[in-house]
């Protein structure tokens, strides 16, 4: 993406940012471009957590026991580590965080933690990229994937020459388990009752916006990056 069509930001520190979408809205392709937009790092929670298990700290025992016995990490872990890792230096001027909150509950505990563990830094941004259902559900169900190269083709938006086949390779697409319209389907439902509260809970704030995601990717970006400089100017 270039600088002409996207504008360099203004804003030095954009503090805290939330982007919330359902699978398939595009938000890993944005968080990526604040990322570069603004050189802060993107948190994931996922990241956090293997990477404390892996290094066998404290709160990475904890949570490894807890994994192994086939059960959900608690918000309270999931919390610590967290608050672990916004403390760390490259998060002082602001960052992303994906995948987290994921509840009301972990919002309520993250907003607390704003106002009062790391300076009281500002209100998050919180920005939804919103994209009709069936567009979701042909976004994900359309995927295809070339098993020797990794290609991945969208019979819907970005078929392949030949029906099935891979432009690159000739071999047969395929269809991962994951991309299976039963999974689909579950995926969005659960997305849409876990978000409809996080949503509610944010747009009390003052800062929360919703952005059409179904618009060219770099338009969405300017608006994403338009709303930050605006809410942080």
């Amino acid at each position: 993406m270039s600088a002409a069509r996207v504008p360099i930001p203004a804003v030095k520190t954009p503090g805290p940012i939330i982007l919330l979408g359902p699978p398939g809205a595009g938000k890993g392709t944005q968080a990526k471009e604040i990322v570069a937009a603004y050189r802060i790092p993107q948190i994931s929670t996922g990241d956090i957590l293997r990477d404390n298990v892996a290094r066998g700290t404290e709160l990475g025992r904890q949570a490894k026991a807890v994994i192994d016995r086939g059960e959900l990490v608690s918000d309270g872990l999931v919390n610590a580590m967290v608050a672990e890792r916004l403390a760390e230096g490259d998060c002082k001027r602001g960052f992303i965080l994906d995948g987290y909150p994921r509840t009301p509950v972990q919002a309520a505990w993250l907003d607390r933690h704003f106002s009062t563990q790391i300076g009281a830094m500002a209100a998050p941004v919180v920005i939804s990229v919103v994209v009709p259902y069936n567009l979701l559900f042909r976004r994900l169900t359309g995927r295809r994937t070339c098993p020797v190269c990794g290609k991945i083709y969208n019979i819907y938006f970005e078929p392949p020459k030949a029906e099935g086949r891979c432009d690159v390779e000739g071999a047969e697409l395929v269809t991962r388990k994951d991309d299976a319209e039963n999974v689909i389907a579950e995926r969005l439902k659960s997305y849409e009752a876990q978000t409809l509260q996080l949503a509610e809970h944010y747009r009390k704030t003052g800062h929360f916006v919703e952005i059409n995601g179904d618009q060219p990717i770099d338009q969405v970006t300017r608006e994403v990056l338009a709303t930050i400089e605006r809410m942080r100017s």
